[in-house]
């Protein structure tokens, strides 16, 4: 009895220190991400991309499949929630050659990425024109 009541109490014990650490302000340059100033205030650290690691230049242009493998759309851009977390896929939807097509932003949790000999693809679960039909999003490429 005293074994398991002991360990409990160790684990609360270590448990509250974690937590109180949760709700502390963040010590200056140890923020993940990127960071929205018009200046840098870390010094410059070197990371590690992993094979794993998927390019945004790879998402760029690539096709997007529904799972019956039609095609309904291409990756046009990410968006990147305050230079940290990949929040939505910008696709081109519809159209010919660039001319009637619009934008849909998706949630990258509802998109799949797949690499099979260097071709990557992007699945999703839907239909061309449920697309179509969804909320537009006002997108322009120019970079101002």
């Amino acid at each position: 009895m005293r074994r398991p009541t002991l360990a409990a109490l160790t684990l609360a014990c270590l448990t509250v220190p974690a937590l109180a650490q949760d709700n502390a302000a963040p010590v200056a340059g140890t923020e993940a991400g990127m960071k929205m100033a018009n200046t840098a205030t870390v010094k410059i650290k070197y990371a590690t991309v992993k094979p794993a690691d998927v390019m945004s230049s790879k998402l760029i242009g690539t096709t997007v499949y529904n799972n019956k493998k039609e095609t309904v759309g291409e990756v046009e851009d990410l968006a990147i929630e305050n230079g940290r977390t990949i929040t939505g896929v910008v696709v081109s939807v519809g159209g010919f050659l660039g001319l009637g097509e619009s934008y849909v932003v998706l949630d990258p949790s509802s998109v799949a990425i797949h690499n099979a000999d260097g071709k990557w693809a992007v699945y999703v679960d839907t239909d061309k024109d449920t697309l179509k039909n969804a909320p537009k999003f006002e997108y322009s490429k120019k970079k101002s």
